[in-house]
């Protein structure tokens, strides 16, 4: 666990799990066990996760293909066998072997599935899968809670149902709780959301909008190439920050936080300014709620961002805040730079000063998720 890029341990800001083919089966509540999540074998994809409701499956050989080239990706998901890819995945032991190639401490686990079953129509289907995964996690995470931290979910089917749902999570030994990118009553814009911010704040359990979670409020057709559909990725990310900050959700609650999580951070330099001046040009004849400040002040102190290999983001850390800017490796995904993080690493953070490698890469979110004492600001 050797890192010639900073002296304080490295921590993973968003990294992932393999949901192994018991993690729903094992777990769920006895209604749905005849149609929870499961793997099964597809003679030209290999083993594959199959979701009641939905017609996309996710091919697990692809979800795994951390380490490998990019001309082997296309065949990564052909005939893969779970048992066969990284073992890291599901294995907490494995994965600690896993942290040590890669130079890193530990890492803030998010769910592979569980991405993609935020998108999921039916509300009770989604809570119970969820109910379930929580259970898996803080069991995969328990043996090592120094260096594996585990983060929940909830279905928010309501405000009050989701507080309680903050409640189990924190009892399981959770740091925070990854959310689907739609709630089930209104948006998160609506003034009902208020309590469930303001447990979030007095339970201390950090609130996460990852990638992929909020598939059904952005366009899945796409122009041109199918390559020009990845462009298209982080914008559910974008509309939810949008959201919090015209709708004075900030404004309301000074003291939330949250993170925008494999949506890199390069562009938010460019989205703040065109935030500023939408505000400044329109604000009267455009809804917007009412802020006592401009929006990029609100993206700068209540918005966290991970970026793995955005040496974008490196690059224009000054004009973002980098006390909230958090580095990641996305192990075991396809975009992840394990094994290689410490070479990228080293190769991306030339010109930072020491202080701003350590809020980087770890101060920052070591101090998100309470996991050492505040270090210096």
């Amino acid at each position: 666990m050797t890192s010639t890029v900073t002296t304080k341990p490295i921590i993973s800001a968003d990294s992932h799990i393999m949901e192994p083919p018991n993690t729903y089966l094992a777990h769920i509540d006895k209604k749905y066990k005849d149609t929870a999540p499961r793997v099964v074998w597809d003679d030209n994809r290999g083993d594959i996760y199959v979701i009641d409701g939905m017609t996309e499956t996710i091919p697990m050989g692809l979800v795994a293909a951390a380490g490998k080239k990019a001309e082997e990706l296309a065949g990564a998901a052909a005939r893969a066998k779970f048992d066969e890819l990284h073992r890291g995945g599901w294995d907490p032991e494995a994965r600690i072997g896993d942290q040590e190639i890669d130079g890193i401490a530990a890492e803030i686990i998010y769910p592979s599935v569980g991405m993609i079953l935020c998108n999921h129509r039916d509300p009770d289907y989604k809570k119970a899968c969820f109910d379930a995964y929580n259970l898996w996690i803080a069991e995969f995470c328990s043996p090592h809670p120094e260096r594996l931290i585990g983060l929940g979910q909830t279905a928010m089917r309501s405000p009050a149902e989701g507080i309680a749902d903050l409640d189990r999570i924190k009892a399981m030994g959770l740091r925070g709780v990854m959310m689907p990118g739609f709630p089930v009553m209104e948006d998160y814009d609506s003034p009902i959301y208020d309590e469930f911010w303001a447990a979030a704040i007095e339970k201390r359990m950090t609130l996460s909008f990852h990638i992929l979670t909020s598939n059904e409020g952005v366009a899945r057709a796409s122009r041109g190439p199918r390559i020009n559909a990845f462009m298209s990725i982080i914008r559910g990310n974008q509309d939810i920050i949008g959201t919090f900050i015209f709708s004075g959700v900030f404004e309301r609650n000074p003291a939330l936080k949250i993170v925008c999580v494999e949506a890199d951070a390069g562009w938010a330099p460019h989205f703040m300014y065109r935030m500023d001046h939408a505000f400044e040009r329109h604000r009267y004849w455009m809804t917007s709620g009412k802020l006592s400040k401009m929006p990029s002040e609100y993206f700068r102190e209540n918005v966290y961002m991970t970026f793995q290999d955005d040496w974008v983001a490196f690059k224009m850390k000054d004009m973002c805040n980098p006390r909230r800017l958090m580095w990641a490796n996305d192990f075991p995904h396809s975009d992840s730079t394990w094994p290689r993080s410490q070479e990228l690493l080293a190769k991306h953070t030339i010109g930072l000063t020491t202080e701003e490698k350590d809020w980087l890469l770890h101060d920052n979110v070591a101090e998100l998720y309470g996991l050492t004492a505040p270090a210096r600001a």
